[in-house]
């Protein structure tokens, strides 16, 4: 199969996982927003900020660095495997213990002194999920794509099913039949925490799942290889904490930076959470093309085309991101409907953050030079750039702008962290990306979207019939532009692919 061809089926693949899996996750923000008040449901948007900072600290980055020396020809691959799981298993064990030892004051820390065992339970699962981290990646590496994206739509669905039955079933059993087994099940102190109950459960069903993925671990833990997979994966971990600082840290900080009282806050948090959310489908189709692209971009490195291959990837991606954007823009009242009439005041922020989400997948793709170049550093010294400007811009427009400064701050971030790569790749690794043709789909991009805001609000047109044109008219030009030309290239390559054959050096 053509690499690049083969790249996007796996991406599909796994976006049955991330996109459409995650999707159906996504169905329950109405589930949320409709049940819990926005003060409430901001705790949950805190919990998983937090989760996200260390979810990356306890992977260590070894996700990458298994891919890298994996490919070794003077390595094992299944001992690079072993080595790399059994640290992380050691690891999140002793990370489970310290939260259980020091729940109580952790929980003081955080003021929610009277949940400590939100906090157990948020440690449970992420453990568990960093630990289901290789495996995963092992999945990948093998080209096993539909057992990873079966196993992850189980764990979504498990955990749905979970969130419906303790939100939905047995609260209405509660007031129904206050002396069924399912209204005993439900305790209205727990509240939100139900969420967490059935994240982890789910959690731990889909490290059952992975078992037979654990059987490599008897090849053992190679001490020296570990030293060496630690120097090469721990800048890793360094890039991937910057980056989740760019990307959580608003939610984090937010009830400590807006100007008003804890209960206000509480509810602007809860409302930008939500908000955050309509951004998902961005978010998933990066998460997807990761998951596909880095073992491609690895296995792809040796060979003559590859910079070509890479330019190409880099433009089409850039195309569906920008119909993503058109896509929840100008469908955005249908898209409103998924979260609590209370939520909506916050929709403003939605195209600042997919925009910001864009630039992020852009930069994603331009990460393959210090990957492919072993100059990991200088990678994490490029989000950490990020992750101060976050800081700073958070700092300073949050409590001028409220949540919308956070909006602001991550676009500003990405945007930054995408010129920084760019200029420092076509030094070390330069590839030709069509630099103009990119620029023209985002401009494009946004003046659809600012011609329908105009003819929407200020001429009263149709919201869904103009925002349908526009959306035919930016998929004509791709056809014309970029798709049409590409068929047509397909069939005098057939003619010439014994000449594909011949070695590199030849060519």
């Amino acid at each position: 199969m053509n690499p690049l061809r083969k790249l996007a089926s796996q991406t599909v693949i796994y976006g049955l996982s991330s996109i459409i899996g995650r999707f159906l996750n996504y169905l329950l923000v109405p589930l949320y927003t409709y049940t819990f008040p926005a003060r409430e449901y901001g705790v949950v948007s805190e919990f998983y900020a937090y989760a996200g900072f260390f979810a990356i600290f306890l992977i260590f980055g070894l996700e990458t660095g298994y891919f890298r020396f994996s490919n070794r020809k003077d390595l094992k691959s299944d001992t690079v495997y072993s080595t790399a799981l059994g640290f992380l298993i050691l690891a999140n064990l002793a990370f489970v213990s310290g939260i259980v030892v020091f729940r109580e004051p952790l929980a003081a820390l955080l003021r929610y002194p009277e949940h400590p065992e939100y906090l157990v339970w948020f440690g449970a699962i992420l453990a568990l999920d960093s630990i289901a981290a290789l495996p995963f990646a092992k999945l990948r590496s093998e080209n096993r794509a539909w057992r990873f994206a079966g196993i992850k739509l189980i764990e979504i669905a498990l955990a749905i099913g979970l969130n419906l039955f303790f939100l939905v079933y047995c609260k209405k059993a509660g007031e129904l039949w206050p002396n069924s087994f399912a209204a005993r099940l439900y305790d209205p102190a727990v509240g939100i925490g139900y969420i967490f109950l059935a994240n982890l459960a789910a959690s731990a069903f889909k490290l059952l799942l992975l078992l037979p993925q654990f059987k490599s671990l008897r090849h053992g833990l190679d001490s020296r290889l570990l030293k060496s997979l630690l120097a090469y994966s721990l800048p890793m971990v360094i890039i991937g904490f910057a980056g989740m600082v760019n990307e959580m840290l608003d939610r984090a900080i937010l009830k400590f930076l807006l100007p008003y009282d804890l209960a206000t806050n509480m509810r602007m948090l809860g409302i930008y959470g939500a908000c955050y959310k309509l951004s998902i489908l961005m978010s998933l189709f990066i998460q997807a093309f990761r998951y596909a692209g880095e073992p491609f971009f690895f296995a792809y490195a040796g060979r003559a085309d590859a910079k070509r291959a890479y330019a190409l990837v880099m433009k089409y991606f850039v195309i569906f991101c920008v119909f993503i954007f058109l896509l929840v823009t100008l469908y955005i009242d249908l898209f409103k409907y998924f979260v609590g009439a209370e939520y909506r005041e916050g929709l403003d922020v939605v195209p600042i953050l997919l925009m910001a989400n864009l630039f992020l997948g852009i930069y994603v793709n331009l990460s393959i030079w210090y990957k492919l170049t072993d100059r990991t550093l200088m990678g994490a010294w490029v989000s950490l750039i990020g992750a101060v400007l976050t800081i700073g811009l958070n700092i300073w427009w949050i409590p001028i702008m409220g949540y919308q400064g956070s909006a602001w701050a991550t676009l500003a971030c990405y945007a930054a962290m995408t010129i920084i790569s760019y200029a420092l790749g076509q030094y070390y690794y330069p590839v030709r990306y069509p630099i103009g043709k990119i620029a023209a789909y985002l401009l494009l991009g946004l003046l659809l979207y600012g011609g329908h805001k105009h003819l929407v609000e200020s001429c009263g047109w149709t919201p869904w019939a103009i925002g349908s044109a526009f959306l035919a008219l930016y998929l004509l030009i791709v056809a014309l532009a970029d798709v049409r030309p590409l068929l047509g290239k397909r069939q005098p390559a057939r003619k010439h692919a014994p000449d594909e054959t011949r070695p590199t050096g030849t060519q």
